[in-house]
């Protein structure tokens, strides 16, 4: 009984181990992909480092073994403008593998003389991080490609880790906002789940599938510190008013070009004022009635 337990605790601690190398890759995470709301990410074309929150650290969990990092963290940038804006989506980026480390070296177990050390790559494909906006609270979803992190445990076993063994793997976290004194920071505190594959002796844990792991990062903008990453909801899309620019009030001037108003001005040409009704003079004859002289016979009647 006692041989099994102990048997069973080194394989819990070795997974455990070689997991956390992985956990760290999980730092940079980011956004729920199926989210269909705008998003903007900004300042467009700024670069930044996720590192743990300081006096923080990283733990990865395997049954009742636990293994402790104080550095963890990896860089990324934010998409040129119109690409940092997603008119139903997350806003999609790529970033550098991560790194998992304490004190710059190998990562300790709660198991003596056990010990990990983690590399990653991109061998497969890009390391992503996809953040969307959401009125309730924005998220982030981190990708790492398949075997993306590889981690060796060394000491009372020799293990091999392998996260992501049979393809791309993703998990989200919390996006919580910056403050006037504190940067944004990717929240993996409630713990999420990585798959594992583990291959090694006897005292592996080659039966572990998946690992737990909890971290909180800081996001840092590595292009203006004074600026920080934001993720907000995305602009109107520019295309609406597109069905408004059509303008079939083009064609309308076209019936009033024709000017059927010149015509008028001929009907007043004709001056019906011309005749002069008013020149024949009727009065010219009134003088002649009393041209004739009757007054001759008088000189007669005046001799008898």
């Amino acid at each position: 009984m006692v041989r099994s337990r102990t048997r069973t605790a080194r394989r819990s601690a070795l997974a455990a181990t070689a997991v956390v190398a992985g956990a760290g890759l999980v730092a940079l995470p980011a956004g729920p992909a199926q989210a269909a709301a705008s998003t903007t990410v900004g300042p467009a074309g700024h670069s930044y480092t996720a590192a743990l929150v300081p006096g923080t650290t990283a733990t990865f969990l395997v049954g009742s073994t636990t293994v402790t990092c104080n550095q963890s963290g990896n860089d990324g940038a934010v998409p040129a403008e119109p690409a940092n804006t997603s008119a139903d989506g997350p806003v999609v980026s790529s970033l550098t593998p991560a790194t998992f480390t304490n004190n710059g070296g190998a990562c300790p177990t709660n198991v003596l003389f056990t010990t990990a050390r983690t590399v990653s790559n991109s061998t497969n494909g890009d390391w992503r991080i996809a953040l969307q906006y959401d009125e309730a609270g924005s998220v982030g979803t981190m990708t790492i490609p398949q075997a993306g992190v590889v981690t060796t445990i060394s000491g009372l076993a020799s293990c091999v880790v392998t996260v992501a063994p049979d393809g791309p793997a993703s998990f989200s976290g919390p996006w919580v906002p910056g403050s006037a004194t504190s940067p944004p920071v990717l929240d993996f505190s409630a713990g999420v789940a990585l798959p594992i594959r583990v291959t090694g002796g006897l005292a592996c844990p080659t039966g572990s599938t998946t690992a737990t792991f909890t971290a909180r990062y800081a996001v840092t903008d590595t292009t203006d510190p004074a600026q920080q990453i934001t993720v907000s909801a995305g602009a109107p899309a520019p295309s609406e008013p597109t069905p408004s620019e059509p303008t079939p009030t083009d064609p309308t001037p076209t019936p009033t070009d024709p000017a059927p108003t010149d015509p008028a001005p001929t009907p007043t040409d004709p001056t019906p004022t011309d005749p002069t009704p008013t020149d024949p003079t009727p009065t010219d004859p009134a003088p002649t009635p009393t041209d004739p002289g009757p007054t001759g016979p008088a000189p007669v009647l005046a001799a008898r």
